[in-house]
């Protein structure tokens, strides 16, 4: 299993980024992919998952209307696009996946999945 994020970078305040998680080495289709992010000195946080098998998304709270999780099965991605950043969003955000079938449904997000990729920072400021 190897999961690879990329698409981070610097922006102000209001812009987007789109980024990218490319997996390998097991059916995507079967699995869970959660996006989450963490701060140093703070505990990780999800931020939004979709269900390979049904297309099912859950979204936080503090990202919900502005970012957007989608899939292209054929290229084995998953994808985050986030509009309207704030500088709260700056954090390290890391895709990760997992087989169970509660791993991500519309209303949960598994808290700890079992594979992870290496992260991408993402500084939102002015």
């Amino acid at each position: 299993v190897q999961l690879v994020e990329s698409g981070g970078g610097s922006v102000q305040p209001g812009e987007s980024l789109r980024l990218s998680c490319l997996a390998s080495g097991f059916p995507l289709n079967n699995y869970a992919i959660g996006w989450f992010r963490q701060v140093p000195g703070r505990e990780r946080e999800a931020v939004s998952c979709i269900n390979n098998r049904d297309g099912a998304a859950w979204y936080s709270t503090d990202v919900r209307g502005r970012f957007t999780i989608s899939r292209d099965s054929a290229k084995n991605m998953v994808y985050l696009q986030m509009n309207s950043l704030k500088p709260e969003d700056t954090a390290v955000y890391s895709c990760a996946t997992d087989a169970a079938l509660w791993a991500c449904t519309k209303r949960t997000i598994k808290k700890s999945y079992d594979y992870w990729g290496q992260g991408t920072q993402v500084s939102v400021s002015s």
